[in-house]
């Protein structure tokens, strides 16, 4: 099929196959006309030509989705391998100069790295006096693979074990839990007992389905403190926090946010005398990407900002129950 597609790619143009790749990405024609900045009616007429010179319909609507023919199946590599050479090509002619690009890029985290890194990123990048754009976004970690190697999403940030597949990864530090409360609590010292931490009242972080690693500090949590004292469960990091600010509430977080929010929203750093476990944070990029000078300019970036754990601070000492 690559031989072939690449015989006939010169009565093809360059849009045509992008317009192939980006409807096998989407399986909607509203959401590939978006992503290619096109509208409707102008796609779906590429399509219809497409049909034509295939001989084949390529994508038929099943209920609320278009799923590819057979024959659009097989075409999702040699399509993609084309449109990754000419990528390259154009990388090789032109250098990635971060001063003069106008280029945004994208790049997956929960929460906490964002609220972590985003300022230091921000602060980085004007300082080099950059031309370039960050769009921090939030998925469902199933999206996550098919974002990467689409390029839809250049890096992601995070602990994620289940992206293997097609993925490197490079380790930038490793962490783990803290607890905040309000300044003035009026039972809790930084040190508190076991007895006495699960006896208060806690804000649990949700992190069921995201694919962070917090989603085995919240199974920890759930098994130490008694049902009735998990008052309220969030999605959110900065969320739970603000409401132990509020309240005599107290919430665990990742240690590296957990010293950020506490200065931020003048909060008590308390020791969780629950045995938590460490996690890594790294970054992750697909293959396809591994050599594309701006993608390497963005991991790059991300590692001299981030990568150690000096960027933490000493870590706290766990007290746990003998």
């Amino acid at each position: 099929m690559g031989t072939i597609l690449r015989e006939h790619a010169a009565e093809l143009d360059l849009y045509q196959l992008r317009v192939i790749d980006t409807l096998l990405r989407e399986k909607s024609l509203t959401r590939a006309a978006l992503a290619l900045d096109t509208t409707q009616p102008a796609l779906s007429k590429i399509l219809a030509k497409l049909r034509i010179f295939f001989d084949d319909p390529l994508f038929v609507r099943v209920s609320l989705q278009m799923e590819p023919t057979p024959k659009a199946m097989g075409l999702a590599e040699p399509v993609r391998a084309i449109l990754d050479e000419l990528r390259m090509l154009r990388s090789a002619q032109a250098p990635f100069v971060p001063r003069t690009s106008t280029r945004t890029f994208s790049f997956f985290a929960a929460d906490a790295a964002i609220v972590v890194m985003l300022p230091q990123l921000v602060k980085a990048l004007q300082q080099q006096g950059s031309g370039v754009h960050m769009c921090a976004v939030q998925l469902e970690e199933q999206h996550l693979h098919e974002w990467l190697k689409s390029g839809k999403v250049d890096i992601a940030i995070g602990s994620y074990p289940a992206l293997a597949q097609g993925i490197r990864k490079q380790r930038l530090f490793s962490a783990t839990y803290s607890s905040l409360a309000r300044k003035g609590h009026p039972r809790l010292s930084q040190s508190p007992s076991l007895d006495l931490f699960v006896g208060e009242h806690h804000v649990l972080v949700s992190a069921s389905g995201t694919g962070h690693a917090m989603q085995l500090a919240e199974h920890a949590l759930v098994a130490a403190i008694p049902a009735q004292n998990i008052t309220v469960r969030v999605p959110g990091f900065t969320a739970a926090a603000i409401v132990a600010k509020h309240t005599d509430a107290v919430v665990t977080l990742p240690s590296p946010l957990a010293k950020v929010l506490a200065k931020e929203l003048d909060l008590q750093m308390v020791q969780p005398p629950i045995r938590l476990p460490e996690f890594v944070v790294s970054q992750y990029w697909h293959e396809r990407f591994h050599r594309d000078p701006a993608n390497q300019w963005l991991r790059s970036t991300f590692d001299t900002l981030f990568r150690g754990d000096a960027l933490l601070g000493p870590p706290l000492r766990v007290r746990t129950k003998s």
